[in-house]
């Protein structure tokens, strides 16, 4: 029997339930290393797509999604973050608002040897948090919808949206790099892991930050 076009699955998808639903954990698509994308889609069919996926991201909330979290195996993710948190969250994580941004075919190494661990989450992972230690920064490369060259080095949170999304394009999930004695439900971070830094989780929990 043969495939069906990567286009013709992407029209299906638009032409149904908005907004998108999220790919959950034990899906394969979130463990396959997705396709370079080299124009698979037409122009328009790309931009709906990318409009719906920012769209979905919003609804969801979050702060980035990859097309392989909508079921689609492409190298492509969105990120954009209001950074709507208090004053010691945004200054002891690095948060900052970030901008939408497409990022097609993104890769990305270290600047420097400094990480940091803090609790997150996945869309993909609902209802659950866990620590993970990553780079403080990282310089990304890949393009953006346009196919113009994305070369630009990410800080603090922003730099953590960046790997998170770009790990997903390569069927890594943030659990297979959490500490995860850290593992924590949503009602237990509402009320005990609401600090901005994990120090307090990791002498109770019993792991090791960086």
């Amino acid at each position: 029997m043969p495939s069906v076009p990567l286009s013709d699955r992407v029209e299906e998808l638009l032409a149904g339930e908005h907004p998108l639903p999220v790919v959950e954990a034990g899906d394969p698509v979130l463990r396959s290393r997705a396709q370079t994308y080299d124009g698979q889609l037409a122009p328009a069919l790309l931009e709906r797509l990318i409009t719906a996926m920012r769209a979905s991201m919003h609804a969801a909330p979050g702060v980035g999604l990859a097309a392989p979290q909508i079921g689609v195996p492409l190298r492509i993710a969105v990120i954009e973050d209001a950074a709507e948190v208090p004053e010691d969250v945004r200054v002891t994580r690095g948060r900052v608002p970030q901008p939408f941004r497409v990022l097609v075919n993104p890769s990305y190494v270290p600047v420097g040897a400094h990480r940091a661990a803090f609790f997150e989450g996945c869309l993909s992972v609902p209802g659950l948090q866990a620590v993970v230690s990553r780079h403080q920064r990282v310089r990304l490369r890949g393009l953006d919808e346009r196919g113009r060259t994305v070369d630009e080095e990410f800080t603090g949170w922003p730099a953590r949206i960046v790997q998170h999304e770009t790990d997903h394009l390569h069927g890594t999930l943030y659990l297979d790099r959490a500490e995860l004695r850290s593992l924590s439900t949503r009602n237990a971070m509402a009320e005990r892991w609401t600090q901005p830094t994990a120090e307090l989780a990791a002498g109770a929990l019993g792991f090791s930050l960086p």
